[in-house]
């Protein structure tokens, strides 16, 4: 699933109403209005249209020819699973080696998406290895990509994928990998 997708899950279960009109532009309610504006046009009309036919969200059609999209029960499931403070890198049955690392330089101007963007690292269970440089040993690529395009900052950011560390083994005891 797309972050855009994603993003308008989450924005949707937080209470977002979204209202389409046939003439006008998307109208907006309730206090999540900025997230919104932040997804460009194009991917939002493409992520409402990957959500109504995965039967994620439902629609209510007015007399006034404007149509509400909400969530329906999958898609409130659905949203949950990404629910930004609440993600979890699941733990795999057995380790594949590898170590996923995130590497960041945001400038300082960014600094609440750098500040919010560690917290998320650090919620969702990776270590800090350095202080702009968290790893973890389990498959994490979609929450990654979820986290990274969440606080919009995926142009300071890359992801490796390793399969030695010098410090192996301090970082296998804080996994409880040993």
């Amino acid at each position: 699933m797309s972050p855009g997708v994603q993003k308008v899950l989450l924005l949707l279960l937080g209470g977002l109403a979204l209202t389409i009109s046939r003439r006008g532009p998307f109208k907006i309610l309730n206090e999540l209005e900025s997230e919104w504006h932040q997804i460009e046009r194009r991917t939002l009309r493409r992520a409402i249209e990957t959500l109504y036919e995965t039967r994620l969200i439902d629609e209510q059609e007015h007399k006034d020819g404007s149509t509400t999209l909400f969530l329906s029960n999958q898609g409130k499931k659905k949203a949950l699973t990404y629910h930004i403070e609440k993600i979890k890198i699941p733990i795999m049955k057995k380790w594949d080696g590898k170590w996923r690392m995130v590497l960041f330089d945001i400038p300082e101007f960014y600094r609440g998406a750098r500040e919010s963007l560690v917290h998320s690292l650090k919620q969702a269970g990776f270590f800090p290895l350095q202080k702009s440089v968290f790893i973890h040993p389990f498959e994490c690529a979609s929450e990654l990509d979820f986290i990274i395009e969440f606080w919009g900052v995926r142009e300071y950011t890359r992801v490796v994928e390793a399969n030695k560390i010098d410090n192996e083994l301090h970082l296998k005891d804080n996994f409880n990998l040993s």
